[in-house]
C-alpha cells in the first residue's frame, strides 16, 4: 500500500517561489516513481516532474529550469520546489507514486496511487 499527504500550497504572486511536500508512507521497495502533476479548472491533469528510484529526474518543458524535484534518502519525503512562478502555474498539485512503470514518464495514467492534492495560486 501507498499513500502520501501533499502540504505547501498557497497563494503566491508571479515571480514568487513555493515548496511542496509529500510525505511517502509505502512499501517503498515497491515505488518505482514518484511525481508531480498539476491540475488548473477545465484543463486535464498535467505532469510536472518525475524521479525514479535511482534519482533521475525528469520535467516538463514549461517547468524545466524554475522547478526541482528532490527526494530524501530515506525516500520518504517527495518535495518540489518551484521558483519565478507565472499564473500559468497556478492549479492543484498532486503528489503521484508508480508501482507499476519503472521508466518515468509524465503521463497520470502511469501512477497508481495519488495523494488529495494541495492548491497553488500565482496572482499577476
Amino acid at each position: 500500500q501507498v499513500q502520501q499527504v501533499e502540504s505547501g500550497g498557497g497563494s503566491v504572486q508571479a515571480g514568487g517561489s513555493l515548496r511542496l511536500s509529500c510525505v511517502i508512507t509505502s512499501e517503498v521497495q515497491s515505488t518505482y516513481c514518484m511525481g508531480w502533476f498539476r491540475q488548473a479548472p477545465g484543463k486535464e491533469r498535467e505532469g510536472v516532474a518525475a524521479m525514479d528510484k535511482d534519482g533521475k529526474s525528469t520535467y516538463a518543458d514549461s517547468v524545466k529550469g524554475r522547478f526541482t524535484i528532490s527526494r530524501d534518502n530515506a525516500k520518504t519525503n517527495l518535495d518540489l520546489q518551484m521558483s519565478s512562478l507565472i499564473p500559468e502555474d497556478a492549479g492543484m498539485y498532486y503528489c503521484a507514486a508508480s508501482t507499476t512503470h519503472a521508466i518515468c514518464r509524465l503521463s497520470a495514467q502511469r501512477y497508481n496511487y495519488w495523494g488529495p492534492g494541495t492548491q497553488v495560486t500565482v496572482s499577476s
